[in-house]
């Protein structure tokens, strides 16, 4: 089974396209995807790049709405635009993310906080839709943000993010495959067609 880097950030809006997605491109074209939570915020703050900042870029916001709206339809499901953006938890929602990879809840975790994002209008690691997620999930609310906000944590979230950017990633979603990099939902069949082309 080929093995791809799916590097993402929970605030990222087009993500929540690829999300809802990689469980079927997974199981259809026999690929494993290895989830990492990252900064992009970050690394667009590095590379001064602000993007879609109302009202300066309102066209391009909209835009950016209604182009996640349909191409949630043409892959089967939907999304309730304008979602909340950008986020006030962002750094948490993503902490939360590398705590479920390690302890095994992260890719549910992410797609149940894309879903009631995208779909609810929650916005992640915020109330009430924090405790609905880990509740559904069976965890303890205390416990676990206690965990997520741990310095062993925050040290994981920067050296993902480091990687990240050492490995060429500027936004959010990225793929990588060997090496070679591709960035956007729109580029995950690209990323199929390149692997098995080799």
């Amino acid at each position: 089974m080929k093995e791809v880097d799916f590097w993402f950030s929970i605030g990222s809006t087009y993500t929540y396209l690829s999300v809802n997605r990689l469980a079927d491109v997974s199981q259809k074209d026999n690929i494993k995807f290895n989830w990492y939570p990252f900064s992009v915020r970050k690394i667009m703050m590095d590379m001064d790049n602000i993007p879609f900042t109302p009202p300066s870029k309102k066209i391009k916001s909209d835009y950016m709405w209604r182009d996640i709206e349909r191409r949630a339809k043409f892959y089967g499901f939907f999304a309730k635009v304008p979602a909340p953006y950008p986020l006030k938890e962002f750094d948490l929602a993503n902490q939360l993310a590398i705590l479920g990879m390690k302890e095994g809840w992260g890719v549910d975790y992410v797609t149940l906080t894309y879903k009631k994002w995208f779909q609810e209008g929650k916005e992640p690691a915020t109330e009430p839709n924090l405790s609905e997620i880990l509740q559904k999930l069976n965890l303890n609310k205390d416990d676990t943000l206690n965990k997520a906000k741990s310095s062993k944590i925050n040290d994981q979230y920067l050296a993902n993010t480091d990687k990240a950017y050492k490995s060429g990633v500027f936004g959010s979603p990225t793929f990588i495959y060997q090496k070679e990099v591709f960035w956007g939902d729109d580029r995950l069949e690209d990323c199929i067609k390149w692997i098995k082309k080799l």
